[in-house]
């Protein structure tokens, strides 16, 4: 069944549910009388997590449409309204494939028995002579959970190597970092139903109407129901998100922070701050230092409006403004993505946010809270809960943490030792490994690192000295061009597994239709491979991925992560649990950390709320300065070049790019320059610029549009010829080694 875009939005006219403010056209339905069965799953896209049906006829997939039963209620972006292309597209990979000869050999078609004895006859070989750190797995938010536990289990307790990573380290890892350090434990503290509630919307560094734009007709549809309802913007540029804001905030790029320290200041200067909460429930650092309040106060002296205007170019009364609106609102909720995480300080400005929440007592209850949006479909759920990261294990454990390794020893029935003590190879410390030569063997997992790392020309290099085994779905990934041996992974609805997505739902993606040619199931895969390559199969033993699943669950109720009562059969009958749910009869935890809300905090608490991550049960207020970005404009590059996504596509176009509708609507990568910098550059909208950083120098075609700011300008990186990742730089946050990829210096002229 192919339509073109105008024809898919025309027919779905009856079931769009979204007003003029919410820009992007939302699919309510598909209608399609031809499917014999709906089978129900989760969309294949963004962490949002919309429930989708698929309609199955004859053992294909026919149409999808929207999960009524699910948050989402029915309703898909484009993108998930038009998966079903996707699963049949040309490119898919179909056969596993091999180099005999090598890197410069061509690929060749085998069968799965010589595929995996090839790729496990080399891991062998890098073990027995270089041992356990010269071996590695780089895996995906978008794998699903029972396909990372089971990486995890095998690299970690059966090959005994810590350098299990993976790409939401390139997008969340701050968020984690943050939640973490400020409040004891990772994942938002509420829901998507605080959208409903809330009356104040702070939105920064996050795009919502492209990157999430379901979840942005929720916020739209919030707006329109009150005229007492605000939205505040903070993003230099200006982009559909903006057009619903009450204030749109612009800044000079880099320099959010001081921002947020100078909401902070105004807060307690108009004594909007709320003494009761924070005495009662916060802690106020410096670093790992306790100080005061009367500290704390002193520190945002170096924030006034006014010295906040002269670093970030914001007018003092603006700033005025908004910290006004966030703190005297009945309700706030924050919402950010990779503005604030992709930054050299991305985890001091997640910390930031809490501040502002916790200062206000803008937390712990419907409409209040700090909800960061996850990049990827299962970044939550499949990687930072079951501890896909070099520095984690499962369930909130760490891996430097002696007492967790020996509890991670006794639940996997390991040795004791087992687990090495050392953290693993986070990203960039992972490909630099192996341009090293110091890892040698490296399986890659639903996951396209040679479009997304940052600094690809330095970084890819270690692709081309490793032996890369990878599952794949599409012929089309940049990553391929590396690859000793491809695994044809089965996609999406031809296999079976949960997704978690930023609201700490889990939810079951049943498997809808058989996988397509050869192709299998991730997780037998990885069994399969992992046995070859010397694991004790003892250690995995699962028949199928409900079995992974059982025994992740289980080993979940040794945590504050438990969701032991999210059985298979209940997700089978339920449309997503969000967790903590420890019980089978418990409905999901919608408020964290809140005495009768959330079941890990104990009934009998003398207090209501209960941070139970922290020694002591208190939350940090963290004075932390602004910094300036790692690589900031200047004279020889005096212009800041940031990359994003854009509505139609998502992530490198592998899957989006097989759908001919999405392609022609974004059909290759451009470069937004503002009006007034194009007349001084003597830029007309369609020519061609050329964008020169320190380390590449790339051509695009100009879009001259207002929705830069003057000094700014903006690049998509879904473009599989255009890969835009050579330009930035690929310094990481100290913290959460995640990189700064929304900041880098770059000259603009006429190509």
């Amino acid at each position: 069944m192919t339509f073109s875009r105008r024809e898919f939005l025309k027919g779905t006219a009856a079931g769009i549910a979204l007003s003029v403010l919410a820009g992007p056209a939302m699919a309510a339905q598909q209608n399609n009388s031809e499917a014999e069965k709906w089978v129900k799953g989760v969309c294949r896209y963004c962490g949002t997590g919309c429930g989708i049906l698929v309609g199955v006829k004859g053992g294909k997939a026919v149409a999808v449409k929207g999960d009524p039963n699910n948050h989402n209620q029915g309703l898909l972006c484009l993108k998930g309204a038009m998966l079903i292309p996707v699963i049949y597209a040309t490119d898919r990979l179909l056969k596993p494939m091999i180099r005999k000869g090598g890197k410069a050999d061509k690929l060749t078609e085998v069968s799965w028995d010589e595929a995996l004895d090839f790729a496990a006859a080399r891991f062998k070989k890098v073990l027995a002579e270089n041992g356990p750190g010269a071996i590695a797995y780089y895996g995906s938010g978008q794998a699903l959970t029972e396909e990372s536990y089971v990486a995890n289990k095998i690299w970690k307790g059966g090959l005994k190597s810590n350098n299990v990573d993976g790409n939401p380290r390139l997008c969340m890892a701050s968020a984690v970092a943050g939640y973490t350090t400020t409040f004891g434990k990772d994942e938002p503290l509420g829901t998507y139903g605080d959208i409903d509630a809330a009356s104040c919307f702070f939105i920064i560094g996050s795009n919502t109407s492209e990157a999430h734009p379901v979840l942005f007709q929720r916020i739209a549809k919030r707006k329109e129901s009150s005229s007492k309802v605000k939205v505040i913007v903070v993003d230099p540029r200006r982009t559909n998100t903006s057009r619903i804001a009450d204030v749109h905030v612009t800044f000079k790029p880099g320099t959010d922070l001081a921002l947020l320290n100078g909401m902070a200041h105004v807060i307690i200067k108009e004594e909007l701050d709320n003494a009761r909460f924070y005495g009662k429930y916060c802690n106020f650092m410096k670093g790992n230092d306790a100080v005061t309040f009367d500290e704390y106060k002193k520190f945002l002296e170096d924030y006034t409006p006014e010295k906040v205007e002269a670093i970030t170019g914001v007018p003092a009364a603006t700033t005025v403004k908004i910290a006004k609106m966030f703190a005297e609102s009945p309700g706030t909720i924050s919402l950010w993505c990779m503005g604030i995480n992709q930054r050299f300080k991305g985890v001091w400005a997640n910390n930031l946010l809490h501040n502002l929440h916790l200062l206000t007592g803008q937390i712990g209850r419907p409409g209040a809270t700090p909800l960061s949006l996850t990049g990827q479909p299962n970044a939550c759920g499949g990687v930072r809960d079951v501890g896909a990261l070099a520095h984690l294990l499962p369930g909130g454990r760490v891996v430097e943490n002696d007492a967790h390794r020996k509890e991670m020893e006794e639940l996997w029935q390991l040795p004791p030792g087992t687990i090495a003590p050392k953290m693993g190879r986070h990203t960039i410390a992972l490909y630099e490994g192996m341009i090293s030569r110091d890892v040698k063997a490296v399986f890659i997992h639903c996951t396209n690192p040679a479009h997304t790392l940052p600094n690809l020309n330095k970084l890819t290099k270690g692709l081309e000295t490793a032996f890369v085994a990878i599952t794949e779905c599409f012929k089309t990934a940049e990553t391929l061009k590396y690859a000793d041996v491809v695994f044809p992974d089965a996609f999406w609805c031809e296999k079976e597994g949960v997704y978690g997505c930023t609201e700490r739902r889990y939810s079951l993606i049943e498997q809808a239709i058989k996988p397509s040619g050869e192709a299998r199931p991730a997780v037998d895969i990885l069994m399969e491979f992992g046995k070859r390559v010397g694991v004790d199969p003892k250690l995995i033993p699962y028949k199928n991925s409900a079995d992974i699943w059982d025994e992740w669950r289980q080993i979940s109720a040794k945590s504050v992560y438990n969701f032991s009562g999210i059985t298979r059969a209940r997700l089978k009958k339920e449309s997503g649990i969000k967790w903590p749910c420890p019980t089978e009869q418990h409905p999901g935890t919608n408020l964290r950390y809140v005495r009768d809300e959330d079941p890990m905090v104990p009934k009998d608490h003398p207090d209501k709320m209960f941070f139970y991550g922290k020694p002591d049960g208190k939350a940090v207020i963290f004075l932390r300065p602004y910094e300036p970005p790692f690589e900031p404009a200047d004279a020889e590059y005096p212009f800041v070049l940031t990359t994003g996504r854009v509505i139609d596509h998502w992530h490198t176009a592998t899957m989006t790019g097989t759908v001919p509708e999405l392609k022609k609507a974004y059909p290759g990568a451009y470069v937004e320059v503002n009006p007034e910098d194009a007349k001084k550059l003597h830029i007309a909208n369609g020519d061609m610029v050329v964008l020169e950083t320190r380390r590449d120098k790339m051509t695009f075609p100009a879009r001259v549009t207002d929705t830069c700011m003057p000094g700014l300008v903006f690049t998509p990186f879904f473009d599989q010829k255009l890969l835009v990742n050579k330009l930035f730089h690929d310094a990481a946050d100290p913290i959460s080694k995640e990189p700064e990829y929304k900041i880098c210096a770059t000259k603009v002229y006429k190509a």
